[in-house]
């Protein structure tokens, strides 16, 4: 599988690891065109208890082909259960679990507390991705999401460089190895990763129940003193900038996060394909000029690499 580009021998073992890369797939043809750009994951959601539900979605019947597919082409299928989960539907919750886990899915990426302690009730090792909207930003809440049996980390979009190598310092102080995930492109949510509670007060349609109207997307107008405000083309008030993270893919890499996350299962088919592959291809680029830099660095060490 492409994720065995990261296991390398200890005496061959460069200084900096290739981060998997991972993409989104609203339906089959999103799935696709993913792989087909060099994506190394994708993640998905069903048509229950996901953070998207407006995409087209996969159903539980869906997934043994899905994953057939992907395995396949060495890659990875996450499904996102990432919604808050009410009493009355843990029943539910329950089979969908699962249903993943019988159809071979290599990981849950969660939000609800309840549905970790849940999935480890049901398996003692399958693997789980504790969602960005757990909000985590600092190494307490990592090593929190480790207790609960999560396996990797997704950082709040937030984090910056400065306090995801923070915290990666203070988790290898700690003895942790944990993995890090971040996002690297896509839509920022104006509240904190996604604990926004807009739609919801406005329209009865709750963002951690995957019915966000992205109010934050809309023009507003600006009324001071009682008198409206003359805003030109800057009417996106509550809008935050997209992410784009190619300028400092070299940093992130040199972090050590283990995976890079494009944001977009609401997007159509064109815009994974060009995204992933631009990123693809400036991955690459950067791991073949650290390597060359490391190289660089080995050379002029004066012989002292080798014995015997």
């Amino acid at each position: 599988m492409k994720a065995d580009r990261l296991q390398t021998s200890e005496t061959t073992s460069p200084k900096f690891q290739l981060p998997e890369l991972l993409a989104p797939a609203g339906n089959w043809e999103c799935a696709k065109a993913a792989v087909e750009n060099g994506a190394d994951a994708i993640y998905f959601g069903l048509d229950r208890f996901n953070a998207r539900m407006r995409a087209e979605n996969f159903t539980e019947a869906d997934l043994p082909e899905l994953m057939e597919y992907l395995h396949s082409r060495g890659v990875k299928g996450y499904v996102t259960l990432n919604t808050l989960i009410f009493p009355q539907e843990l029943r539910e919750a329950q089979q969908y679990i699962r249903s993943i886990i019988a159809a071979g899915v290599d990981a849950v990426i969660v939000q609800d507390i309840g549905i970790c302690r849940l999935i480890r009730h049901l398996s003692p090792d399958f693997p789980i991705h504790a969602s960005t909207q757990m909000t985590i930003t600092s190494t307490a809440g990592v090593e929190f999401a480790e207790s609960l049996g999560c396996n990797l980390v997704v950082l709040a979009r937030e984090c910056s460089l400065h306090e995801i190598n923070k915290i990666q310092s203070q988790l290898a102080y700690r003895g942790s190895s944990l993995p890090l995930e971040v996002f690297v492109h896509g839509a920022l949510c104006v509240a904190y990763s996604g604990q926004c509670l807009t739609s919801e007060a406005l329209g009865g349609r709750s963002a951690n129940r995957g019915e966000c109207a992205q109010a934050c997307r809309m023009p507003y107008e600006l009324i001071a003193d009682g008198e409206v405000v003359n805003l030109g083309d800057r009417k996106y008030l509550l809008s935050p900038q997209d992410l784009a993270g190619l300028e400092v893919l070299p940093d992130l890499v040199k972090s050590g996060v283990a995976c890079l996350k494009i944001e977009g299962r609401l997007k159509s088919p064109e815009y994974v394909a060009n995204v992933t592959r631009v990123y693809r291809q400036a991955l690459d680029r950067v791991m073949l000029e650290l390597e060359k830099e490391e190289k660089r660095g080995q050379g002029g060490q004066g012989g002292q690499g080798g014995q015997g």
